[in-house]
């Protein structure tokens, strides 16, 4: 039996984590208050982990009503608390001074603002999975494997990349249920510069990209859809709300189960 383990949002997209027991499943498909604010710079660029590494040297830490963040950087040392959304000007005065440009905390409480917005749902991974990225490289606990990831669900599977059982055919979906909500799997997530950096200093680490993808590759179980794969560097999955569920909420410990593959 597979079992829902591990939950994590990203409530300021591209900043530290915040584990949960349980989440709403907004109508988009999202988990809510993941990645509900994200930063822009006043020509309306993104800042984020994949344009900007120094962003990793900011640590942060949410209350458990994600009514407050706590902030704190090398530039200073001091944790300094904000009320979100009420101290949001002075946030965004912080947040110029760490980099050096004027800052702006965008919000969308209803969908957030995700990587994949054709498949908005939260990105899922196995705890084997994890274990075995913290073998392929040397120096990297499975907390930091975590971060690099930064995976929205983590199943308690039977293998290493059991979570690929979840992604079928290009005209294709796997229709599975977490507790009562039904999702679709739908592609395996193309991943992007920022796991290759550790993810409290920025420090790259040589040729990760490149050999995971090798050993991806290596490794790909028999269950993987190998046309999904147009080149290796991919790891967990990316979702949908299937159109047969409007939401609810899931919780860790709730029954993992496929129920079919079916058109997309």
């Amino acid at each position: 039996m597979i079992r829902l383990s591990r939950i994590a949002i990203y409530p300021i997209k591209s900043l530290d984590g915040h584990a949960l027991n349980e989440a709403h499943i907004l109508p988009t498909g999202a988990l809510a208050n993941d990645r509900r604010y994200a930063l822009r710079d006043t020509q309306g660029a993104w800042v984020n982990a994949k344009a900007t590494p120094h962003i990793h040297l900011l640590r942060a830490k949410f209350s458990t009503d994600l009514n407050n963040v706590t902030l704190s950087s090398p530039n200073d040392g001091v944790q300094k608390v904000f009320h979100l959304p009420r101290e949001v000007p002075r946030l965004e005065s912080y947040l110029t001074e760490f980099f050096g440009k004027r800052i702006m905390l965008v919000e969308n409480q209803l969908a957030g603002f995700p990587d994949d917005t054709d498949s908005p749902g939260p990105t899922i991974v196995s705890r084997q999975t994890v274990g075995e990225l913290g073998r392929w490289f040397a120096g990297i606990a499975e907390d930091e494997v975590r971060a690099r990831f930064r995976a929205n669900i983590e199943i308690d599977g039977d293998a290493p990349f059991c979570e690929d059982r979840l992604v079928a055919d290009d005209r294709h979906v796997v229709r599975f249920e977490i507790g009562d909500i039904v999702f679709d799997g739908v592609t395996p997530c193309q991943r992007c510069v920022v796991p290759t950096r550790h993810p409290e200093t920025g420090e790259i680490y040589p040729q990760f990209a490149r050999h995971f993808a090798d050993r991806r590759r290596e490794t790909l179980p028999s269950w993987a859809a190998p046309e999904r794969f147009d080149h290796f560097y991919r790891l967990s999955v990316n979702t949908r709300l299937s159109p047969i569920s409007t939401g609810g909420t899931i919780r860790v410990g709730d029954e993992v189960r496929i129920l079919g593959v079916v058109a997309a």
